[in-house]
């Protein structure tokens, strides 16, 4: 237990208490914010029947990604405010909260890959009529991630955990291993970070080709340099959000794979930098509305298009019930 870290010759009960709070109350207040922005999404999204276009269905699956990655940040943080021994030296009851995690932010991964790959097929169709993103792509592309977050996800609770050996365990993530830890994390953030690199660089030749074209011709393009313009910056903000959300969390596995001390020499520094690492990815998980989906002019219209709905539907039951 902590009961040495506790210890005033170490670290100091107070000191314990009250680094417990300085770490979890941050961390629930910004799975509370992303809860509350990726419901925003759900809802205007559903309640405005927007999910006839592709691109809709995905952005809608990025919010529940979202969603569930903070719910279950959510109750990771409870356990560490209510009970920091089982989330420091690990435990079986830690075993679902993290299975959980990790097929939420597996999730949210393979959803900003289909999103990339679906705006750079969006844009090249218009050039090369071959292929053409249809609904069901969407849908089967929701489908995919979901069925592989989940196994990936589930691998800890169908066996793959150091609960009954002890060895090759993860300081940062106890009870899991270590090498489950390298097998999830290191193809997993290549993806995120390549992947979308590579989609949204392709975006932004491609509307520099059309407006070289364009001028050429001697027809205006204003409309490409502005898009253009607005690409690069979406990209470039995707791109460096995902960079400081998955990075540390990278780097963490690499220190858990090549670092050899107990977690009583590591304390507290190592599990100041784990809740850091945790509120990066929430943080991630609350800027993904923010950047996709919930732009003020785009938002504002859906919440009136809801509000004139809602109002049609009170008036028509009025003028029935009279």
């Amino acid at each position: 237990d902590l009961t040495e870290l506790k210890n005033p010759d170490t670290f100091g009960y107070l000191h314990f208490h009250y680094l417990v709070l300085a770490l979890g109350i941050p961390q629930l207040t910004i799975n509370i914010a992303s809860v509350i922005f990726n419901c925003i999404v759900i809802f205007t999204r559903i309640a405005t029947k927007d999910l006839h276009k592709p691109i809709s269905i995905l952005f809608c699956n990025l919010a529940f990604s979202d969603l569930f990655t903070s719910f279950s940040g959510f109750w990771i943080s409870m356990l560490f405010i209510t009970n920091p021994d089982i989330t420091i030296f690990g435990s079986k009851d830690m075993l679902a909260p993290y299975a959980f995690y990790t097929m939420s932010v597996l999730s949210t991964i393979y959803n900003l890959v289909s999103i990339g790959i679906e705006r750079y097929l969006a844009v090249a169709e218009s050039m090369r009529t071959r292929f053409r993103v249809a609904r069901n792509h969407s849908i089967a592309a929701v489908l995919i991630s979901w069925v592989l977050a989940l196994f990936l996800g589930c691998l800890p609770l169908m066996g793959w955990n150091c609960l009954s050996t002890g060895k090759n365990l993860s300081v940062l993530y106890s009870p899991f291993c270590i090498d489950y830890l390298i097998f999830i994390a290191i193809p997993n953030v290549v993806v995120a970070f390549l992947i979308p690199l590579f989609t949204y660089l392709r975006i932004i030749i491609i509307l520099r080709k059309r407006k070289l074209r364009m001028k050429a011709c001697g027809q205006a393009t204003g409309t490409y340099k502005s898009a253009e313009i607005q690409v690069a910056r979406t990209s470039i903000f995707i791109w460096l959000l995902a960079l400081v959300s998955y990075a540390p969390v990278f780097a963490g596995v690499i220190f858990d794979a090549i670092n050899k001390q107990c977690h009583t020499d590591l304390y507290p520094g190592v599990y100041i930098f784990r809740n850091c690492t945790a509120m990066l990815i929430t943080i991630n998980c609350l800027g993904n509305p923010i950047i996709y989906t919930l732009k003020a002019k785009t938002l504002g219209a859906k919440l009136k298009a809801l509000k004139c709905l809602f109002t049609a539907h009170v008036q028509a039951c009025t003028l029935e019930n009279t």
